[in-house]
Order: structure tokens, then C-alpha cells, then sequence
């Protein structure tokens, strides 16, 4: 069976930029080669050869950035190459282009954001991607009820399929591999003997890092020894200081507590950075399809705190792995829910403890691919 895997115009794969797609494909295709015959279309990158296989996988790179441009170049591509699948990432506006080259394949779409909103596609477009497209895979429940709400013809074809993350890279702070990393990092940063709280994301007002910035005078009250590590920048792997990124560490310069601000970090150095962490709080205000950084949060053994939006909630046990905020919009009740957990280690660790197994259990790779091959299968 032959499959072309199509990657966003945004950020290449494999993820030398970031991107929680790219990190998605990186992810499953060390599972999905081998009876399989699959190619992987994407952006160059001046880091990456335009062509190479590698792990018994095909790479191509296209020219992107550009929607327009990039959608032109897999059109002239796909022409030219025969597929019994092809599985397109996020973009259902190549649907239709991509059907009308090749008429025989079979379409999947995975599905990370709302990418079926009107603003970003037509009606009439979306309709007609959705009828000819075999299956749609979400991350989340949200985003599939989301297409659902907007195009009811969309019932009966999304399944979710809830991400993964390498539990071998990311550890939590107690494993050998990562003691040492741990001690360096907060011996640099002058975090020995605080309780790290962790935000790791984009730098943008709809993430909400400012609400925690906001909140930490109000913990600091009753647990002293706390500091903040915010992991991040403007735009993945752009770390130009935007407004509101200048907001950001106006605030966390007025506040009592430590702050580290660290810019963009390499997606393969992120993992230290968790480790050397003690809490995770993803304070999203929109309505976040589901962030991947819970599950290297879930990895490193962290415990969480997340908020009520999009499909956040869809991987916490309140009281169980984490919990959550249900008005991200008041710094006051992430104060409330931090205070929860840092005040009581025995929760921590039992939180820390759960999301460890369940990123080794089931929030990882190869259950990934086994779901995605599957619906390869099935269409």
C-alpha cells in the first residue's frame, strides 16, 4: 500500500522548528515503516536535503511558508505519483485540489485545529471535503464536535485519536538520565530549592501565560519558595519580542518571585527543561484543541494544571493527574489550584505518578500509529 503523508506549509518535518504536527508525524513513523510503502511531503528547510529516505521512509520538500505556493507544489506532485492514500494534515483546503489529480485515492484527514472554521474555508469548500474525504482524525473530542456542529455530514466520519510523546526522552525528575540534567539546569538558573512551576508554548494574549504570571504573588503568600520557568516565544523557533511578549516580562518583573524566561528552546532540548520542573500549568484561555505539552508534561511526571477550554479537560482526572481551572480568565483561581497541589506533596507525587503511567501506557507513539494504521486499513 502506498502513502503520502502531507505536512503543513508551516514548519518542516522532521521538527527542527517545532510544531505539535510535525512532532506528530516524527512521531508514528518509526511504527508505520516497513510493510508500508510511505512518503512524507513537506517544506524545505536549508537544514534539510530536499529528498532523502531514511528509516525505509521518503522525505520530500517543497518550497511553503506560502499556502498558494506550497498547495501548488503538492498538486504537481501528487500528479505525478500515484498513491492508494493520502493522509493530509490540517488542511482541508487541499482536498479538493488534490482530488481532482487523484481521483482513485483515498483521503484522510487529521484534523488539529479548527481549520473547518468559515473564516478559513468556504462552506461550499468544507462540504465538499468532508464528502470526499473516507475519515477524519481528530486530536480531541472538541475538534470533532466542532466539525460536526458546523457541517452535520461530518457525523459518523471523524474519530479521535488522542496524541502521543516519547517517554524514553522525556523523564521525570527522580529517573538516573535526568538527575543531572535537572541539578545543572536549576544550579544555572538559581532554582535550587524552589518549586518550579512550568509553562511551555507559544508567547501569545489567547495562551494566558500572563493570568499565571498574575497569580503567583497570591501562592507566594502561603508557599514561599516557588519560581517561574516560562519556556517559549513569539512564534515556534521566532524569538522577536512582540507586545505582548514585552508585556509578559514587564509583569514578570514586577512580581516577587523568580522568573526565567528562556525563548525559543529546540524542541529536542525541550525535555530538559520539564525535568528540571516540579508543576506544569497550561493557562489557555481560548478554546485550545488540545495542547501537546500535557502529554510531555504526563511524561516527565508532572502534575497538571490546565484550563476548561477546547480539549484541554479531555485528558484530566481532577484530582487524579491534575486540575482544572474553570474561569482562566481570573489569575485568582490558578492561585487556588496551584496552592491545592504544591501544598501537598503526597498529591503531587501521586498526580506525578499517575501521568507518568499513562504517558508510558497509552499516551504514546506506538499506540498512535497502531490507531492511525487502522484507520489506514479500514479505508
Amino acid at each position: 500500500m502506498k502513502i503520502l503523508m502531507i505536512s503543513t506549509e508551516k514548519l518542516p518535518v522532521p521538527e527542527v522548528r517545532g510544531g505539535a504536527i510535525q512532532t506528530y508525524i516524527s512521531g508514528i513513523l518509526p511504527y508505520l515503516s516497513g510493510p508500508m510503502d510511505i512518503t512524507v511531503l513537506g517544506i524545505s528547510d536549508p537544514e534539510l536535503p530536499d529528498m532523502e529516505r531514511t528509516m525505509g521512509i521518503n522525505f520530500v520538500r517543497i518550497p511553503g511558508k506560502d499556502f498558494d505556493l506550497y498547495a501548488k507544489g503538492v498538486v504537481e506532485f501528487v500528479a505525478a505519483h500515484p498513491f492508494d492514500i493520502i493522509h493530509i494534515f490540517n488542511r482541508p483546503k487541499l482536498v479538493m485540489p488534490i482530488r481532482k489529480v487523484s481521483p482513485r485515492s483515498k483521503i484522510i484527514l487529521s484534523m488539529h485545529n479548527d481549520m473547518f472554521h468559515p473564516a478559513k474555508i468556504s462552506p461550499e469548500e468544507a462540504r465538499n471535503a468532508i464528502r470526499e474525504t473516507s475519515q477524519i482524525i481528530t486530536i480531541s473530542n472538541y475538534i470533532g464536535r466542532t466539525i460536526e456542529e458546523l457541517y452535520p455530514e461530518a457525523r459518523g466520519k471523524w474519530v479521535t485519536i488522542y496524541s502521543g510523546v516519547d517517554s524514553e526522552r522525556f523523564l521525570p525528575a527522580a529517573h538516573p538520565a535526568m538527575k543531572k540534567v535537572r541539578e545543572r539546569i536549576r544550579k544555572e538558573h538559581g532554582l535550587e530549592k524552589k518549586d518550579v512551576i512550568l509553562y511551555a508554548g507559544r508567547l501569545s494574549a489567547n495562551k494566558g501565560v500572563d493570568r499565571l504570571i498574575l497569580a503567583l504573588p497570591e501562592v507566594a503568600k502561603k508557599h514561599k519558595n516557588i519560581a517561574l520557568v516560562i519556556v517559549g516565544s513569539k512564534w515556534f523557533s521566532q524569538n522577536d519580542v512582540s507586545d505582548y511578549v514585552a508585556y509578559v516580562r514587564s509583569l514578570a518583573a514586577r512580581i516577587p518571585i523568580p522568573v526565567v524566561n528562556t525563548g525559543f528552546v529546540s524542541p529536542f532540548e525541550m525535555q530538559n527543561w520539564f525535568g528540571a520542573s516540579d508543576l506544569f500549568v497550561c493557562p489557555s484561555i481560548w478554546q485550545e484543541p488540545l495542547a501537546r505539552v500535557h502529554y510531555e508534561a504526563m511524561a516527565s511526571g508532572l502534575p497538571i494544571v490546565t484550563t476548561n477550554r477546547g480539549g484541554n479537560p479531555e485528558v484530566i482526572v481532577p484530582g487524579e493527574n491534575g486540575l482544572i481551572v474553570e474561569q482562566p480568565e481570573d489569575p485568582r483561581e490558578f492561585a487556588e489550584k496551584i496552592l491545592a497541589i504544591l501544598s501537598n506533596p503526597a498529591l503531587m507525587k501521586k498526580m506525578g505518578d499517575k501521568n507518568r503511567h499513562l504517558a508510558e501506557t497509552y499516551y504514546n507513539w506506538k499506540r498512535v500509529a497502531g490507531d492511525v494504521l487502522k484507520v489506514w486499513k479500514s479505508v
